[in-house]
């Protein structure tokens, strides 16, 4: 039996996964072009480093950050280009940072070691792409495209691998969120404007 485009069954019997639709595909490239948008040297060459990266799970779980090995698989059979790869879980930290309008040096040093903490570690490609997004704000519209993307991606998935997918992104959204604000401990760590965002990355997700 020979696959289907759909999703149908191959030679052994198994079912095959669709590739991206070609929406899906059109805003994943949106989506990388606002992501990269900046003639920046350090960025220019992180998107090659990118384009030559084979795809296996240590590699995809490098990029996108993502640590559960359903999801990364299905990432990898969707073949989702591996410049979006980088984006799923940096945009949300990047808009939680600058969520109050500003990210002071306190506040990125915090971020970065919540990042670290959170497996992201020092000299690795997402690591230099959330540096570099903590020094530039976002341009107008980023989570807008990457809630959109997000969207029409967890229609291809199973609702274990969203739930899953969402857990991870959220949970480093939250620690970064949490990881600068408060006062002496009295008050909460969340701003309103982190709370409004956070609100806004979970809703990708549907119900």
């Amino acid at each position: 039996m020979t696959a289907c485009p759909s999703g149908g069954y191959g030679i052994e019997g198994e079912r095959t996964m669709p590739k991206l639709r070609d929406p899906l595909r059109s805003r994943g490239k949106a989506l990388e072009e606002m992501f990269f948008h900046r003639q920046d040297n350090v960025l220019i060459e992180t998107k090659r480093q990118l384009e030559k990266t084979e795809r296996t799970l240590k590699s995809v779980s490098d990029i996108s950050g993502i640590k559960n090995e359903s999801v990364l698989r299905r990432l990898i059979e969707l073949n989702v280009q591996i410049e979006v790869l980088a984006t799923l879980s940096l945009i949300p930290l990047v808009e939680v940072a600058w969520a109050d309008g500003k990210v002071t040096e306190k506040e990125r040093k915090a971020v970065l070691d919540s990042a670290e903490g959170l497996g992201l570690g020092k000299g690795r490609i997402d690591t230099t792409l959330l540096d570099q997004w903590l020094q530039s704000r976002p341009p107008k519209g980023l989570l807008e495209s990457w809630i959109y993307y997000i969207q029409g991606l967890c229609e291809l998935l199973t609702e274990a691998e969203r739930k899953a997918l969402k857990a991870e992104i959220l949970e480093r959204a939250l620690a970064v969120a949490g990881s600068t604000g408060g006062f002496m401990g009295l008050t909460s760590k969340v701003s309103l404007r982190e709370h409004d965002v956070l609100a806004q990355i979970e809703s990708a997700f549907g119900v």
